[in-house]
């Protein structure tokens, strides 16, 4: 991860994470064949992570609002943690149209679900609206907020500004009327 995280996925050097990793090249490619496959295993790996911190948050029985605001927070300290190359690259793995098949199913998605599981509960308590699919709504914020990332290169004010419009359009979409 050092090499992503230091020259990002396009000009990492396979040779060198292979030479980390003491495996064999035929061994390392086996395992993954391209880029993308390594990049879906960080990314496997941060998910894990991202549902259990927000598993324990949800425990508390916070609001929908909160949970989504937790979830930025959390997704916004995994930046920091991995850098903004290997974060954008991670999270632009969402829109490739190179990334290995089956990436990303949201049944197979514990971060979709644990939002989708809140949607569905604020539904039940008249907060969210009734005829919006949870999980389609929890791809929807999680996609979109994915998207802003990966694309706003602004400062981090201007930037937490825009997130803090989002989250505003989200709970606007999703509010009860």
């Amino acid at each position: 991860m050092a090499e992503f995280k230091r020259s990002g996925v396009a000009d990492a050097d396979i040779a060198a994470i292979i030479s980390t990793a003491g495996v064999a090249r035929g061994t390392f490619y086996f395992h993954f064949p391209t880029k993308e496959h390594v990049l879906e295993e960080i990314e496997r790996d941060l998910v894990t992570r991202l549902a259990r911190e927000l598993a324990r948050f949800v425990a508390a029985e916070p609001d929908v609002w909160s949970t989504l605001s937790e979830v930025v927070r959390l997704v916004l300290a995994a930046e920091s943690r991995f850098g903004p190359r290997l974060f954008r690259d991670v999270l632009a793995l969402h829109f490739s149209q190179t990334r290995p098949p089956g990436f990303g199913r949201p049944a197979d998605h514990p971060l979709v679900a644990l939002v989708a599981q809140r949607i569905a509960r604020a539904q039940r308590d008249g907060v969210a609206r009734s005829e919006a699919d949870p999980e389609n709504s929890a791809l929807f914020f999680l996609l979109g907020f994915y998207a802003l990332l990966v694309t706003n290169h602004d400062s981090k004010l201007v930037r937490g500004r825009v997130l803090d419009e989002f989250l505003e359009s989200t709970r606007h979409g999703l509010g009860a009327r």
